[in-house]
């Protein structure tokens, strides 16, 4: 198979050496640009070819619509896990984007739960291919990362992040009340896994009339996080008194 010569690792466009006895040359430089170029495409492409195609396509599929051969994927990413990674990086980059801007413009830790949870959810709705291409664990990983489905996927280190970004609100919220460290301690880790597996069974939930929209859902979970489902269990019908039995008349006589 004849590869381009741009896509060979460690060369130059020309073949020639890319660095001199010098030290590093503009051809070095323009190679290193070309390359993070070309990665770049190679990104983007994947990540069209996943939306359109679904979550399971494999590497072939992928450079076939990218217009390419699978071994340049293997060649910039290594292998398909690789490539998740790279994808949900630029994700991770997007959604991070999105959902601090929505967080700044609330006024209270409440409206700011709820304008991260409503961009979390429109932006895995938005793909939800691409969002479970990214979020989808690899062979071996689960190993690497205890099994805790809360960090496997490529996302793992999203869900971390915004973790720290929930933290900081609740903790100005709380103040330095005694007794509430473990609220700060445990609360953050806990409210994305309650965040993210409801957001999934959700997104993957067909479309019903049953099924919430993307607003109402937002505003669910953001209930949940904040009250939990006391006011449902307020509300709920008492259960029926158990029957009494009755006592056996008297005989008269």
């Amino acid at each position: 198979m004849n590869i381009p010569q741009t896509d060979l690792p460690g060369g130059s466009p020309s073949g020639s050496p890319a660095a001199g006895a010098g030290g590093v040359d503009g051809r070095a430089s323009r190679w290193q640009s070309h390359r993070e170029e070309r990665r770049r495409e190679l990104i983007k492409s994947a990540r069209r070819a996943v939306h359109a195609l679904g979550s399971d396509a494999s590497m072939e599929d992928i450079a076939a619509a990218a217009g390419t051969s699978k071994s340049v994927f293997y060649r910039y990413f290594g292998d398909k896990a690789g490539l998740q990674q790279a994808v949900g990086e630029v994700v991770l980059s997007q959604m991070q984007r999105r959902i601090q801007e929505a967080a700044q413009s609330a006024q209270t830790p409440r409206e700011g739960l709820f304008a991260m949870v409503s961009a979390y959810l429109q932006m895995a709705e938005t793909s939800p291919n691409v969002y479970t291409f990214v979020t989808r664990y690899t062979p071996g990983e689960a190993e690497a990362t205890n099994g805790t489905m809360a960090t496997a996927g490529a996302l793992g280190h999203f869900f971390a992040a915004i973790s720290d970004m929930i933290d900081g609100p609740m903790r100005n919220h709380l103040g330095d009340s005694a007794g509430r460290e473990a609220v700060i301690g445990y609360w953050p880790n806990a409210a994305i896994g309650l965040v993210r597996n409801a957001g999934e069974q959700w997104l993957a939930s067909p479309a019903s009339t049953s099924k919430p929209d993307q607003e109402a859902m937002a505003r669910q979970i953001t209930d949940w996080l904040c009250v939990g489902i006391a006011p449902e269990l307020r509300t709920a019908p008492a259960p029926a008194a158990p029957p009494t039995l009755s006592e056996p008349k008297k005989e008269t006589t």
